[in-house]
């Protein structure tokens, strides 16, 4: 349907991230099997729909963040070819299960996973394996406007104690975003949307214009918003400020009524994987015996317990259909009403995880495939809109100075800071200082001490990721978050007491180089 004049926008904005985890001592390392099953389940599936959108001329707009650990991964050499060789061992598998399957319903469905997977090998193959390069073509062509995100998503509130750090965190991100799309970042989503008063100095320093904050951070700023959530804010710099709208997050997220938890759609726990004998499952299977998800699910939520009814896709796309019918009324509604109260088209900010769609919620990437194709065709209140095109469109706005704020449970720093978690910032501290101290000290090293330096900055970036304190604090993966943090720093540690003394082990160092190789063209003067 054409559009002249919306009476508002929605812009949704997908946060993908992981942890940089990368193990080339190792043929199978677990937590590796994070990045493989985000891109088949997540990434791969979203690209699919977008280019789909954008082949049968559907107008979307979606605003993204790529943070510099993930395009890093999605980069590297090794971690692509073990992706590829993850997709095709699902592919063995689903042709193994439709052969074996006692049932026509389950050889259905290993048949339509069969189909999914060589689809997405397919896709794979059309693109090179390079997926940040094609969401990279995406943005040029207007569809999505790709945001960074600090450097190894260090929770940023917690550094401002160290401006370096802090700096360090924005500078390297800025740099590494430039280097793999070709441009610098316009905005940036900062880590677990977490914001504090000063960190827009930093931002507009290396040229970021937006950012999003949750909606107490607006709410609660230093002048009550005159349009609420509904237009952005100036920061006094001039950085600019958006605010989540809670009733669109609450559609999606809520564990009670989001839509991700409807009985039809496909339970995310009940995997093959645990299901039957690790001698069936090829290699699918953990080489070291371990149990693990394949993606493979036979299984719809049904009702809480054990027992599950079988997948039903037809019906479960059909769900996906209403619910993102009911998502467009639902903005249809709230633009409507809001229109009649702001000065001009309100915007309504829907930020989430990228995983959930696709990964944590199969149907998610059907779902906005849907919701743009009903927004382009069956209406004309609503415009999807990237963050920095309604900045374009609307250039003035009031100016606030939001409130500390994240998007974690409680609204502030508690996740990242409680019990289980709050010894690591005296040792990320600390090291702060010294890595000050030794970019200070070295003006004009030499070519090994430039390297050990180089690498010191790194290592004290990836411990500085709120990755790991987040998952000490949620009791998942404890013994590997506490390890990668430990690691991290005593790496860290060891550099510098060979930078004090000038015993660089260069065989030591080039491994290490190998192995943490994040950040190729880092300058550790970034410190200094």
């Amino acid at each position: 349907m054409a559009r002249s004049s919306p009476r508002g926008y929605l812009a949704i904005v997908l946060h993908a991230h992981l942890p940089f985890v990368r193990h080339p001592e190792h043929r199978a390392y677990l937590e590796e099997r994070w990045l493989y099953e985000a891109v088949t389940e997540c990434y791969l599936p979203l690209l699919l729909r977008f280019r789909r959108l954008r082949a049968d001329g559907v107008a979307f707009r979606l605003t993204m963040s790529l943070t510099p650990p993930l395009v890093a991964m999605l980069r590297d050499d090794l971690l692509k070819t073990r992706t590829i060789e993850h997709l095709m061992a699902l592919e063995e598998l689903a042709r193994a299960e439709m052969h074996r399957r006692p049932g026509p319903h389950e050889r259905y469905l290993a048949g339509l996973y069969l189909g999914r997977f060589s689809e997405l090998h397919a896709l794979w193959d059309e693109i090179h394996g390079d997926i940040v390069g094609a969401f990279a073509e995406l943005q040029r062509e207007g569809f999505l406007e790709i945001l960074t995100c600090a450097a190894t998503h260090g929770y940023l509130p917690l550094l401002t104690g160290h401006p370096e750090a802090l700096r360090a965190q924005i500078a390297v991100a800025v740099q590494h975003h430039r280097e793999h799309f070709g441009v610098a970042p316009r905005g940036i989503w900062l880590p677990e949307c977490a914001y504090e008063p000063g960190l827009e100095e930093v931002l507009a320093d290396h040229g970021l214009r937006f950012f999003v904050v949750d909606t107490h951070g607006i709410e609660h700023g230093s002048t009550v918003p005159r349009w609420g959530v509904y237009a952005p804010v100036y920061c006094p710099n001039g950085v600019a400020a958006f605010g989540r709208d809670p009733e669109s997050s609450r559609q999606v997220w809520s564990s009670q009524s989001g839509y991700p938890g409807d009985l039809w759609y496909r339970d995310f726990y009940r995997d093959v994987g645990f299901d039957i004998p690790v001698a069936e499952l090829g290699r699918a299977a953990h080489p070291d015996g371990i149990r693990v998800a394949t993606g493979i699910k036979y299984h719809r939520i049904t009702e809480q317990g054990n027992y599950k009814e079988w997948y039903q896709p037809p019906v479960a796309l059909e769900r996906a259909a209403e619910h993102a019918g009911n998502f467009m009324v639902n903005r249809q509604l709230q633009v409507r009403w809001l229109a009649e109260a702001l000065d001009r088209p309100p915007v309504v900010v829907a930020p989430y995880d990228a995983e959930l769609y696709g990964h944590w919620w199969y149907e998610g990437p059907d779902f906005l495939e849907l919701l743009f194709r009903k927004l382009h065709f069956d209406q004309d209140d609503v415009e999807p809109i990237t963050l920095v095109e309604y900045l374009r469109r609307h250039p003035v706005n009031q100016v606030v100075v939001p409130s500390r704020s994240s998007w974690g449970a409680g609204g502030y720093s508690y996740v990242w800071l409680e019990g289980a978690n709050a010894w690591v910032y005296r040792h990320l501290h600390l090291a702060a200082e010294d890595m000050t101290r030794l970019a200070r000290a070295h003006p004009r090293p030499g070519d090994l001490e430039r390297r050990a330096l180089n690498q010191a900055a790194r290592e004290l970036l990836l411990a500085q990721s709120s990755d790991w304190t987040f998952i000490m604090m949620t009791r998942t993966s404890v013994e590997f978050a506490v390890k990668r943090v430990k690691t991290h720093l005593a790496r860290f540690r060891r550099l510098v007491h060979g930078l004090d003394h000038c015993e660089t082990d260069a065989a030591w160092l080039a491994d290490l180089e190998h192995r943490d190789n994040i950040f190729p063209n880092i300058d550790y003067r970034v410190y200094g």
